[in-house]
């Protein structure tokens, strides 16, 4: 599904990225992990096109589509989706005027018709269910005064719309108790199939005893430099990542 090679970005004159190679097949689940400033979130932000950053050296092929010669919007219309660590608000936008826009415009770029008032109803109400989101939040503008624990089930609901491919999920548990971090947790795993793919980047392993990665990456100053199984993430929760650098050495 995605194949990155060589990766290299930088934001202005500071290299982020400095080499990253990393294969995600259709139905994987990979945890990236690693301290901060590493390059996680940037990682994140290069693959779905934030602009802010300068790809200077590597591919990137998503579905053997060259995906950094896609806008922003073909990439997630391509099936890319990423899960903001800090979802922003946007005022005067109802969540489902924002989504039947979203939904419909992926629709247009796969050559299907746009769903009727009452098809887009019914689909909100399947998908919302998937995450325990309060009816409610869906007439209100988006994000606005949620919770952060409303606002990680409000990104969990929005990939349930869209249907992506891969699903980039950059610190979802960032902010959140045990119960919410459960119920994103278990709308995440509903939303697997075998032919979609998950990357969740997270600093702990709590998340990932709820979302079980098949396979573990460690990005340390630009690169990743260990790669193994989920007991990967209990080692670095137990030891911390200076142990991992002394292991390395």
């Amino acid at each position: 599904m995605l194949e990155v090679r060589n990766l290299h970005a930088r934001i202005g004159d500071k290299e982020i990225l400095r080499g990253i190679d990393l294969t995600i097949r259709d139905g994987e689940t990979h945890a990236i992990m690693g301290p901060n400033g590493s390059g996680k979130s940037t990682l994140s932000a290069v693959l779905v096109g934030n602009p802010l950053y300068e790809v200077t050296e590597g591919t990137v092929m998503f579905n053997g589509k060259d995906l950094l010669a896609m806008k922003p919007e073909e990439r997630a219309h391509e099936g890319l989706f990423l899960s903001f660590q800090y979802p922003v608000e946007i005022p005067g936008v109802s969540m489902t005027n924002f989504m039947k826009a979203a939904v419909n415009e992926k629709r247009k770029a796969q050559g299907l018709a746009p769903l009727s008032a009452g098809e887009f109803l019914k689909l909100m109400r399947e998908k919302r269910q998937i995450v325990e989101l309060d009816p409610k939040l869906t007439n209100r503008s988006v994000n606005e005064g949620f919770s952060g624990g409303e606002k990680k089930r409000n990104e969990i609901f929005q990939m349930a719309m869209l249907e992506p491919k891969l699903s980039i999920l950059d610190e979802t548990d960032s902010g959140l108790d045990v119960d919410a971090m459960r119920i994103v947790a278990a709308g995440v795993n509903k939303l697997k199939t075998e032919d979609t793919s998950v990357i969740v980047i997270t600093h702990y392993d709590r998340l990932l005893e709820m979302i079980r990665p098949q396979v573990v990456h460690v990005l340390w100053q630009g690169r990743i430099v260990r790669t193994a199984g989920p007991e990967l993430a209990q080692e670095i929760q137990e030891h911390g990542y200076e142990w991992l650098k002394a292991q390395s050495e």
